[in-house]
């Protein structure tokens, strides 16, 4: 949907225009659901937050101003609905990464042909970067994904979360770090077999 079409449609949408709401859930959906998959690593969590995300757009869409992409109006929502999930969950175990210095070695990667064996490495590293997502705290995982999985820019992201700029790339970095340590064994393992 192009930016004037996208204007236009939630402009009707506030009105409470039922083909434009649908049209805007249409649009949006797969992606707030993409995004909380991401965060939350369930497909119920992730099914109940796309859920609970729109539900606070209809309520809270006519404050709606346009100063900002309605995607990353959306991203806010969908990254607040996450967080809150993810502290109602208190018996999950996360790692902190906030009093660390992130001195973790960095991995170098070799190219991996397009081969049959490689596919089952990548499907095998894909699986433990998945786990090792999983443990990352809800708050650098929200940044992580934003970044590295959308492909938001790293202002998006500091809007999207509230955060100064140097805050985003602070924790991105742990984040990064903390993967990259998380990971090594799987690369050493793979460059030995």
């Amino acid at each position: 949907m192009s930016a004037e079409d996208e204007v236009e449609v939630i402009e009707k949408a506030k009105q409470g225009d039922a083909r434009a709401i649908r049209q805007l859930v249409d649009e949006y959906a797969p992606v707030i659901f993409r995004f909380s998959y991401n965060i939350c690593r369930n497909q119920d969590k992730a099914e109940h937050t796309t859920q609970e995300t729109f539900m606070s757009v209809l309520k809270k869409l006519k404050q709606f101003d346009n100063r900002s992409k309605f995607s990353t109006w959306l991203y806010t929502i969908v990254s607040n609905h996450c967080l809150m999930l993810a502290r109602s969950e208190k018996s999950r175990r996360h790692v902190s990464l906030d009093d660390d210095e992130g001195n973790y070695p960095d991995i170098a990667v070799d190219h991996w042909d397009h081969d049959p064996e490689a596919a089952v490495e990548r499907a095998d590293l894909k699986q433990h970067l998945d786990a090792a997502i999983d443990k990352l705290a809800p708050e650098y995982k929200v940044i992580f994904v934003l970044r590295d999985i959308e492909g938001l820019s790293t202002e998006e992201v500091s809007s999207i979360t509230n955060l100064s700029v140097p805050a985003v790339k602070s924790r991105l970095h742990r984040a990064r770090a903390f993967l990259r340590n998380e990971l090594s064994p799987v690369f050493d393992e793979q460059q030995d077999g």
